[in-house]
């Protein structure tokens, strides 16, 4: 049952976090305003929370081997994920503030580094857990 909540955290954790993701890509490249990401990053704040809580409860009945050089990282990993929600939403307050205006080059470039790092922890996290699975 815990393998399943994991799996279920996950599925809405990330996959809100694509969402939101996806919706930045398309506000670069031209084909949507910067309400429409700043409204669904705040729709889907509940979704990501709630899986990241999901995941980190569940993966505490899988019984993990802390002793796991790869579940240390993982562990970090989440931490990361944590870390950086709290400073991606304070940049979506940030960004709130250009709606209708040409948001600043360092604002741009700070909210790309928190996306990124955000895929690469998520992914990250997400490969370990499955190479844990099939050990």
């Amino acid at each position: 049952m815990a393998r399943f909540m994991h799996v279920a955290a996950l599925v809405l954790g990330l996959g809100a976090v694509l969402a939101v993701d996806w919706f930045a890509v398309l506000w670069l490249l031209g084909r949507r305003r910067l309400a429409d990401i700043l409204n669904t990053a705040c729709t889907l704040q509940v979704p990501i929370w709630l899986g990241l809580a999901g995941l980190v409860a569940s993966g505490v009945f899988l019984h993990p081997d802390l002793a796991s050089p790869l579940t240390r990282i993982k562990l970090g990993l989440v931490l990361v994920i944590t870390i950086n929600g709290l400073y991606a939403h304070r940049l979506g307050q940030h960004l709130d503030r250009y709606r209708d205006e040409p948001v600043p080059r360092s604002l741009l470039v700070q909210s790309g580094a928190a996306a990124t790092v955000s895929q690469l922890a998520w992914w990250g996290a997400s490969l370990i857990g499955f190479l844990n699975s099939h050990t």
